[in-house]
């Protein structure tokens, strides 16, 4: 624990930024007003209180106490013997209601976050003088929205295979784990909702805004033991959430109790406890060395009982997985290094060959929490976190040598203030302020000034690296990352919410500031060489040195002339690659659950947000822009005029709540329009752009030819849903659901060019535009069991999501792009999206058993991801080399392939021993992929090119080549010829989870007290 024991100056530094705002900001702050990002994490009680023959009692005095801390809440009920108490946090709390003439009832019932759990209160006779202790079941019975709380039991004993909170989140229907799209934050797994790349996911932590504003998805993540509670929201979000399109995920972490207690815990995990990945080290390969341990720490109880709590987490990852070279890429290790010994390298005599290259991976998490309970009608708590990242030899694959990788460093701070404050009975304020910072890095290995890349570095199985040594050029589309990010945000948010005879009103402001939102691309002097064959093939490698160093910017100078196998020079020159916005966030809504009836619920509202400064890059808007003026010389339509702030963005949210009978069963429907401007970073090239033009005239060469459309509308989601669900005796319940989602004024690239798409005097531009859209269509079957010997959760969902693109389709993504600009919704540009799974299965389960074993479970059952093939070449005759392949004279369409079937099931077997009444030892088996399947997801090669049997034509397949002869006599018969699985992205974004894992045990032991 040296990091909270001995802090660094840069945590020092990263504390004082943290709290720099509410110091010199405060007064500010308060005066600005906005709506509310994500609800915040608490849930509600309301009921009825009745007499014996279920008579409503009027003005009878309820009291809510949670029963970790004694905090109490008192209300009465309303002239139709109903109440409602908001604001409280996730836990087990008694209600007692008493009224003149009758003696107390007293009921125990759980609150979940983001939900109201139901309770009917009923009296006894006062000579009876009986307290009545009833278990309720928390049903919602007054809202529309359709959540799944996730509860600590479930996160700390489920076997969790990257140790997140997202692990466990797709236990919720119409989601599923999808591959996190983000390097620059390690081991944070992403979660699609209805269809999505689970980049438009709105995360709530405590209240604070958790969103990622560059990329798109979680920004910080958490240690399990630090989560007191989560709800994972798919459809028909009050007004109070914005910012997603997709879902939504509110958190609660934990606080204190007025009993001391806490957990130490160590997890550990060698090469011997895991299969072999057969996608990325195969067989004749040797096995790659792995090591990991988690430790894992946890302290709660009183400062002082009643009024003061702290709980502090700590977790810390020590992982140690590697690069296995194969016997193969040593061979051409070796005789590269060989021409480096003969002084054929320009300043380099050397290069060492190891058999495997280590990647460690260090990761601190810490989370600490106070509570105060101020008053009666006053509470506050603060919360700090960190999440500290070191990665070595980042980046490194299978054909590259380690001074291709990276040093990779993440720092995450994040300080939180909140407070809830009760105004007589029925009114209650809740305040947020949050100050957090994200700073990423990357340090090349390496900095000789080039590359060198061999085929033999470029394989089936390589999804992340392209050089064999040397500098890395990010010269491939997935690893065109930032190699720098800086993210301050800062948050001033205040809820208002009454609770009256009937009406349940709320209404919330918010205002994120966030002056620092900026990043770099690659931007050195960058000369790549690629040789057109392997080390092996050459005797002498210096001449392709010789090449013009001059040639344009990404131009290319053919080497064929020179003896031997020919080669290709790209030099790139120097850039500017910092890109910088300042931006605002603002928006108001109101609220209101009308309780029409005693079973029929109407909860309506409207949302308004906005932002400033969206389009600006240091301050300058796409004026500024080189290409765009360049555009607008010759006259090109839609360059005329920049992109601006949508103000136009008003939210109804409609839906109702119906509840028949005895309470047990409740049917919800809704409607609403969801926002979501999402993430910057697939604008970064048109903010580059801006930032060159005008700081350095030297570079406008180098500019990159990127432009945002003028028509600029914020993307927005139509959602509809219904579901109907019932509580069944023993605690049983079954929910069925059907969720539809229209996405509207999605992003989509152009990509014109000069002479083709566009005016020969005009120069090739990408363009981005937010003119696409998607459909998603799911129904669910739920069925949930909770409390007793055993915790269930099952579902089955069948769904169909569909978009428009050209190489790849996914719902509010900027992947997506157009295969003729000419023609952007042409034939064969609609399709699935490529996280559409028409089956899917989970099942989540803790058993316990006898001689106090304990069995949990998660696992998962899907259909294949589609996939879409492209062809290297201008097959459409539009200018562009990249389009779909061709097979037997027809264009494929978006999508069209289909990977493989997805099943995972993972175990934990555990047992209490217990030491005396407060201390207790279990020690745990955890097993992820029991049945060890190869789980390619929709990773299969998607070009043709690049097929280990090669096609005939890259204009038109008709025929393979198989070797040694290469003669193409094996005609096509169908498209399935052409599925071959690619590497499962473990190398490049660490633990896959669209891919799976292949068999891995971990053991633990667990001291709790």
């Amino acid at each position: 624990m040296k990091y909270i024991q001995s802090p660094s100056p840069e945590l020092v530094r990263a504390l004082s930024v943290a709290l720099r705002p509410f110091l010199r900001n405060a007064l500010t702050l308060t005066t600005l007003c906005a709506a509310l990002l994500a609800q915040i994490p608490t849930g509600s009680i309301s009921g009825l209180v009745v007499d014996p023959q279920g008579a409503l009692v009027r003005q009878a005095k309820v009291s809510i106490k949670n029963l970790g801390t004694n905090v109490e809440r008192r209300t009465e009920t309303g002239t139709d013997g109903s109440f409602r108490v908001d604001g409280l946090e996730a836990g087990d709390y008694e209600v007692s209601g008493t009224a003149a003439g009758f003696a107390d009832s007293k009921s125990r019932v759980a609150v979940r976050v983001g939900q109201t759990s139901s309770v009917r209160a009923q009296l006894s006779v006062a000579a009876a003088r009986e307290s009545v202790e009833v278990q309720e079941n928390a049903l919602d019975l007054t809202s529309s929205v359709i959540g799944n709380p996730v509860t600590a039991h479930q996160i700390q004993d489920s076997p969790l295979a990257n140790r997140s909170f997202a692990n466990i989140a797709f236990i919720a229907p119409m989601t599923a784990p999808v591959e996190p799209s983000d390097p620059t934050k390690a081991r944070i797994t992403a979660v699609s909702f209805a269809g999505s790349s689970g980049l438009n996911v709105d995360v709530s932590l405590d209240g604070g805004d958790n969103n990622d504003d560059f990329i798109g998805s979680f920004l910080q993540n958490v240690t399990p033991e630090a989560i007191r509670e989560f709800n994972v929201r798919t459809a028909q979000f009050d007004a109070d959430t914005s910012r997603t399109n997709g879902g939504s995920i509110i958190i609660s972490t934990e606080s204190g109790t007025n009993q001391w207690h806490g957990s130490a815990t160590g997890f550990f995990r060698a090469s011997a406890l895991n299969a072999r990945n057969t996608l990325d080290n195969p067989e004749r390969d040797p096995k790659q060395p792995y090591a990991s341990q988690d430790y894992v720490g946890t302290l709660g109880g009183p400062l002082k009982k009643d009024h003061w709590w702290l709980f502090n987490s700590y977790e810390y990852k020590h992982e140690d997985p590697s690069v296995a070279y194969s016997a193969d890429s040593q061979t051409e290790f070796n005789a590269l290094a060989g021409f480096a010994a003969a002084g054929q390298i320009p300043n380099v005599s050397a290069i060492a060959v190891p058999s495997s290259v280590s990647v460690p991976f260090r990761d601190t998490l810490y989370n600490s929490r106070v509570d105060w309970q101020q008053s009666q009608r006053s509470d506050w708590f603060l919360r700090f976190a960190l999440d500290r990242e070191r990665t070595s030899n980042d980046l490194v694959q299978q054909g590259a040598l380690p001074g291709t990788g990276f040093s990779t460093r993440s720092n995450y701070y994040n300080l939180l203030l909140s407070n809830h404050f009760t105004m007589g009975s029925e009114w209650l304020g809740a305040m947020v302020l949050e100050s957090s910072t994200f700073k990423h890095n990357k340090v090349r290995n390496s900095n000789l000034g080039f590359a060198l890349a061999f085929p033999f570095s470029t394989t089936a199985i390589t999804t992340s690296g392209f050089e064999t040594f040397g500098d890395n050029q990010f010269a491939t589309a997935i690893t065109a990352f930032p190699i720098e990010r800086d993210q301050e945000k800062y948050q001033f948010r205040y809820d208002m919410s009454h609770s009256g005879a009937g009406h349940a009103t709320k209404f919330g402001v918010n205002f994120i500031h966030e002056p620092v939102l900026r990043g770099r691309l690659s931007d050195s002097q960058e000369r790549l060489i690629q040789f057109a064959a392997e080390p092996t093939d050459y005797t002498d490698i210096s001449p392709y040195f010789t090449c013009d160093p001059n040639a344009p910017t990404g131009g290319v100078n053919s080497c064929a002339d020179v003896p031997g196998p020919g080669a290709d020079v790209t030099v790139t020159d120097a850039t500017n690659g910092t890109f910088a916005q300042s931006v605002r966030r603002l928006g108001l809504y109101v609220e209101d659950s009308w309780k029409v009836v005693p079973h029929f619920t109407l909860n309506y509202g409207i949302r308004y947000d906005t932002t400033f400064g969206l389009f600006e890059a240091s301050g300058r808007d796409q004026n500024q822009n080189l290409t765009l003026q360049a555009l607008r010389a010759v006259g090109v339509p839609f360059s005329n005029g920049v992109p601006h702030d949508y103000r136009k963005a008003f939210s109804p949210r409609l839906g109702v709540a119906y509840s028949p009978g005895d309470g047990n069963t409740v049917v919800r429907a809704g409607f609403g329009l969801y926002y979501n401007d999402l993430s910057q970073g697939g604008w970064a090239e048109a903010f580059q752009a801006v930032n060159n033009a005008v700081t350095d005239s030297s570079l406008q060469g180098s500019l990159p030819p990127s432009v945002i459309d003028p028509h600029y509308h914020t993307p927005y989601a139509i959602q509809a849903s219904g579901a109907i669900e019932h509580a069944f005796a023993n605690n049983w319940r079954l929910t069925a659901q059907f969720q539809h989602q229209g996405g509207v004024h999605q992003y989509r690239r152009y990509e014109y060019l000069s002479g083709i798409s566009l005016p020969s005097a005009a120069p090739d531009a990408s363009v981005f535009r937010t003119d696409n859209r998607s459909s998603y269509n799911g129904a669910s079957l739920i069925l949930q069991h909770r409390g007793g010997r055993y915790d269930v959760t099952a579902h089955y969902t069948f769904a169909r999501a569909t978009t428009w693109g050209a190489q790849v389709g996914e719902l509010f993504d900027y992947v997506n792009a157009v295969t003729n600009p000419l023609n952007p919704f042409g034939p064969g540009d609609h399709g699935p999206s490529g996280e559409d799974m028409r089956h899917r299965f989970v099942i989540s389960g803790i058993f316990e058993l006898p001689y106090k074993f304990q069995l949990s479970t998660l696992a998962q059952f899907e259909s294949a991801r589609p996939y879409t093939m492209a062809t290297p070449v201008d097959a459409n005759g539009d200018g562009n080399d990249t389009d779909r392949a061709v097979v037997n004279g027809v264009p494929t369409s978006l999508d069209e392939f289909r990977g493989s079937p997805y099943q995972q099931v993972d175990v934990r077997v555990s047992r209490d021993f217990r030491i005396n009444e407060r201390v207790s030892v279990r020690p745990f088996a955890e097993m992820f992929n029991l049945f060890n399947r190869s789980n390619p997801g929709n990773n299969y090669i998607p070009d043709i090119s690049a097929l280990p049997t090669p096609v005939n034509d890259l204009n038109n397949a008709t025929a393979l080549c198989p070797p040694p002869t290469f003669a193409c006599t094996q005609p096509i018969r169908s498209l399935n010829d052409l599925r071959v699985p690619a590497g499962a992205l473990g190398d490049f974004f660490g633990p896959g989870t669209t891919n799976g894992i292949p068999f891995a045990a971990r053991f633990g032991v667990r001291v709790s007290f």
